[in-house]
Formats: structure tokens, C-alpha cells, sequence
């Protein structure tokens, strides 16, 4: 990578509740395809689209991913989202970072799923000209099939944000099927990384 170049830092937020091999994939791919200078993890205090009935405080989850991405020198975590009270809006940590670190350009990670959600994110509009969005799509998902149109957002976003997808590793890994697997005293190797399975184990977390 370039050292003169201006930082390109992404953006991977989530409830991480627990953090798993697919996020780690899904951060490594992000660095490499975007020739990224780092990937930060950002765990989510009060998630603005999901259930937080199940959510672990944010001291579990943040140590977790510390655990987990702790030996890797372009991997960093935040608990700017646990710090900041209320629902953690991604246009307020993106805002932040930008006065934090105004050299950088950041790139927000996600899913093919999210992309279609995106115009109904608090503040979208905003939230678009703070960064990219870099979309990683399931093989085979039929992505190629989506239309500008189909994205809901006003000109020129849905044509920039689709020149922005790739396809990524699929991986069927879910947090919740974690969870379950873990209160059904079922094995979770594999799943996540030995630390984050250590951790859990630990502090017997997401027992019945």
C-alpha cells in the first residue's frame, strides 16, 4: 500500500453478540478488494434495526472482538457506539469519525441484505456523502438483477452503490444460531475464533 496516500479506513458495525468467523472474513475481504488501510470494528450500543432482547451488555461483545482481532495490525475497535447514549445511528458514528480523523476516507461494510434496506436508515442522505459503502453479495444471490430503481434512493446513489458490490466467501454463520447452539450445550469450534469461544466459555455467556 501506498504510505503516502490518504488513510482508507473501513467502517464493519454490528451488535457482535458474539463476533464470529464471518465477520472476520467479511473484514479481511473488505481490506484486500478496497485496498483498505484498516477495518474498524465498531460494536453497536442500542441497534437501530434489530432486536436488542438478546443483546449482551457492550462490555461483553467489545471484549470479545478485542480478543479476536487483538494479533491483527490492520484491525482496530471502537466503543464509541457504547459510549454514546441512545439508538447507535450509523450517520453519528460516521460523522464523528470524520472529525476524528478528517485525513481519512471511510468505507462502510455490508451485506447485500442491508443494501436493500438502506433508504430506510436514519439520515441516509447525510450519511452517504460522509462515506462509500462497499457491499459484499452471497454467490448467486441474483444481484446482478437488482436495478437502480429497486434501491429506492434518489439519483446518484443506487448507480454508485451498485458499481460498489462484490461477491464475497459465503459462509452460513449467524450470531443467533451461535447463541443457540451454545444454550443447547452444542459445540461453537469453528464458528468463532478460539478467543471468542474462550471468552465465552469463561464467563459462561448465553446459557440457558
Amino acid at each position: 500500500m501506498n504510505a503516502m496516500r490518504k488513510p482508507r479506513v473501513g467502517i464493519l458495525g454490528g451488535t457482535f453478540n458474539p463476533l464470529h468467523i464471518g465477520h472476520l472474513i467479511l473484514a479481511q475481504s473488505a481490506l484486500e478488494s478496497f485496498e483498505l488501510s484498516s477495518v474498524l470494528f465498531i460494536p453497536c450500543a442500542t441497534p437501530a434495526h434489530k432486536s436488542s432482547r438478546a443483546l449482551l451488555p457492550g462490555k461483553h461483545r467489545l471484549a470479545m472482538v478485542e480478543r479476536a482481532i487483538g494479533w491483527n495490525p490492520f484491525f482496530e475497535s471502537s466503543d464509541m457506539e457504547l459510549q454514546r447514549p441512545g439508538v447507535s445511528y450509523a450517520v453519528d458514528t460516521v460523522a464523528a469519525l470524520t472529525r476524528q480523523r478528517p485525513q481519512a476516507s471511510f468505507f462502510f461494510i455490508i451485506g447485500a441484505d442491508t443494501l436493500r434496506e438502506l433508504h430506510k436508515w436514519h439520515n441516509i442522505y447525510d450519511l452517504l456523502a460522509l462515506c462509500r459503502f462497499i457491499t459484499f453479495a452471497r454467490p448467486g444471490n441474483g444481484l446482478d438483477t437488482i436495478k437502480p430503481a429497486d434501491l429506492k434512493l434518489d439519483p446518484p446513489w443506487p448507480e454508485r452503490l451498485l458499481k460498489d458490490v462484490m461477491v464475497g466467501r459465503h459462509l452460513e454463520i449467524s450470531s443467533s444460531d451461535i447463541r443457540y447452539r451454545i444454550a443447547e450445550g452444542l459445540s461453537i469450534r469453528y464458528l468463532v475464533p478460539p478467543e471468542v469461544e474462550m471468552y465465552i466459555a469463561e464467563h459462561r455467556l448465553y446459557r440457558r
